[in-house]
């Protein structure tokens, strides 16, 4: 993003100089590469922007280890440790915890850019075993999502200008039972091919 913004600079001060010695035609093209520069240093602002909450992965990844609690007739809590060691309790009702998350893909030219696979978890819910109960029971969803003024992801369904930069058409989702006398530890890993849920201490 500086270096798009130097180069824009140092564009618009070879047109300013073109200008001045009568050079239209060059001091045109200066001006028009350097709002181009000056456009791609935008994008990047608000692709980093945008990703803020968002956490970078390779192959696997723990996003998350959840207890779950039961509480009362499908009605559990839920004690969430994201990656950033943050600790959120929710109360949920049903008989499993659900929890789906962005996946941010960046094609070549993002790629090219120095930009990494990204995640973020966005949202925890109850599930109910049956679905007649899911249908006609109460329904309980928070978010897990970083607060920031926009999201990378919604950007870049939204505008086409973003496409040949990420993939955001990927999000993934899973869930386990919540149910278990007791209460259990899982742990909610991100890979490649999407989230998955697994007993904590298990690979």
């Amino acid at each position: 993003m500086v270096g798009f913004t130097l180069v824009a600079m140092a564009l618009m001060w070879v047109a300013a100089s073109a200008w001045r010695n009568r050079l239209r035609v060059t001091a045109s093209v200066g001006f028009l590469s350097a709002a181009l520069f000056l456009t791609a240093s935008l994008l990047l602002g608000a692709i980093t922007v945008g990703i803020h909450g968002y956490r970078a992965f390779t192959e696997e990844a723990v996003a998350a280890t959840i207890k779950t609690e039961p509480i009362g007739p499908h009605h559990f809590r839920a004690t969430v440790t994201l990656a950033d060691n943050s600790l959120h309790m929710f109360d949920l009702m049903g008989d499993a915890v659900y929890v789906d998350a962005h996946v941010l893909k960046w094609r070549p030219m993002g790629t090219l850019l120095g930009l990494e696979t990204v995640y973020e978890l966005d949202r925890i819910a109850g599930r109910y075993q049956s679905l007649a109960d899911e249908q006609r029971q109460e329904r309980t969803v928070f978010s897990l999502a970083a607060n920031k003024p926009f999201d990378a992801f919604d950007l870049a369904r939204r505008y086409w200008v973003l496409r040949p930069f990420v993939d955001a058409e990927y999000g993934s989702a899973t869930f386990i039972t919540a149910t278990a006398p007791g209460g259990r530890t899982y742990e909610v890993r991100v890979s490649t091919t999407g989230l998955l849920v697994r007993p904590s201490g298990t690979r």
